[in-house]
């Protein structure tokens, strides 16, 4: 009876996050990995100052090109769209995720650890020279 009430909490749980619209998370290392083989494109939600100061290798700055995101997604809806923001408590990835789902895209996911936990993990950022 335990683990039948268990299971039912687990599926409860798990409905309730796809209705709430949430997007499954992504771990630092299968990001990396994802980002090593060119099949993942990474939308920083932090704004443009953060990004500028430091971002995930080849990500896109959303709050920058958000009006034309559609340009910096790929063709293909179904390849792998992550989208980040500072941190485990920081909601503002939800933006360029929806976005991303909006436009169609099926395989949209959300590095929970955000930035600072892909610095913690010492992980390369890329950072925009000054203009």
């Amino acid at each position: 009876m335990k683990k039948l009430l268990t299971l039912f909490a687990s599926l409860l749980a798990t409905s309730t996050l796809v209705i709430a619209g949430e997007y499954e998370d992504i771990s630092i290392e299968e990001l990396s990995k994802a980002i090593s083989e060119g099949k993942v494109t990474v939308l920083d939600v932090n704004g443009s100052g953060s990004f500028a100061r430091g971002h995930i290798p080849g990500a896109v700055d959303f709050r920058a090109h958000s009006a034309e995101i559609a340009k910096h997604l790929p063709a293909d809806k179904a390849q792998l769209v992550v989208a980040y923001c500072g941190g485990p408590g920081c909601n503002a990835y939800k933006a360029g995720a929806k976005a991303a789902a909006d436009l169609g895209y099926t395989n949209v996911k959300h590095l929970a650890a955000g930035i600072s936990g892909w610095l913690d993990a010492g992980k390369p950022t890329e950072k925009v020279a000054a203009k």
